[in-house]
């Protein structure tokens, strides 16, 4: 996997519910963490409808980064939301990130994913990437990925379409943008001739609330021909620690793909 384009980070959201006694309360307490940690033992997971494999590199660090990629970084709660999430290891003050890659591959269609949390105002050093991967590095992939790259002056958005042969680079698209919500929309749609990105404000099926447009479709012969796993991932740039100290989770709400 690379280590450029793309931008987008999320601060998770918490939300309570109302219970009616002190035993209720923990009961439920107790069997929503022990559900957690089930999940999060899990080496994949079930989610929008396709099964994933959750990445682990143990205390090893790899690309992109180089970073450590903890299983328990990446789980689905029960209302089927994928949680993302960078954390520090108190032990080991090392930093840990999250994957998940799907076991199924896809090609021609609609991608599209529904995303909580305040990507706009990402750290400089955070990177959360959706993209879908050949698994050859700087070919045969196209990504949207909200990140600043280590410098808080570059764009935050950023697409990318990374060739399907040698002798050709890749295409970009990046943007500077900042959110009033928590809730975005993003999806490309690969074709022959073509990948079209779109960016939108709120949960929408549609171009509702469209912030960020571009295409992809010069040369035609650049984007790749091949069926490919989808990866959703968050980590950190050059395997830094976020330069505010802090962790980020982000929930990924849906991924949908259409045939096309």
């Amino acid at each position: 996997m690379k280590h450029f384009v793309y931008a987008m980070a999320i601060v998770v959201l918490a939300a309570g519910c109302k219970k009616n006694s002190a035993t209720n309360e923990s009961t439920s307490s107790t069997s929503q963490s022990e559900a957690a940690a089930l999940a999060r033992a899990s080496t994949t997971v079930q989610f929008s409808g396709y099964t994933w494999t959750i990445r682990n590199t143990g205390t090893a660090a790899e690309d992109p980064g180089p970073n450590v990629f903890n299983g328990s970084n990446a789980w689905v709660d029960a209302n089927g939301r994928l949680h993302l999430k960078i954390t520090k290891n108190t032990t080991t003050g090392k930093w840990n990130c999250a994957e998940i890659y799907s076991t199924q591959k896809f090609g021609y269609g609609t991608y599209q994913w529904q995303v909580e949390g305040a990507i706009g105002s990402f750290d400089k050093n955070i990177v959360l990437g959706l993209f879908n991967y050949s698994g050859n590095d700087q070919h045969d992939e196209m990504d949207i990925e909200f990140a600043r790259w280590g410098n808080d002056a570059w764009p935050n958005l950023n697409y990318t379409v990374w060739p399907a042969a040698n002798g050709q680079g890749p295409w970009n698209y990046t943007k500077n943008f900042s959110l009033n919500g928590t809730y975005t929309t993003h999806r490309f749609t690969r074709s022959a001739n073509s990948v079209v990105f779109k960016s939108m404000g709120g949960f929408y099926n549609d171009d509702t609330n469209l912030f960020a447009s571009a295409t992809c479709s010069s040369p035609a012969s650049s984007i790749s021909t091949l069926s490919m796993p989808v990866h959703m991932n968050l980590w950190l740039y050059d395997g830094n620690a976020p330069s505010d100290g802090k962790e980020v989770e982000v929930i990924i709400h849906n991924f949908k793909y259409t045939a096309g």
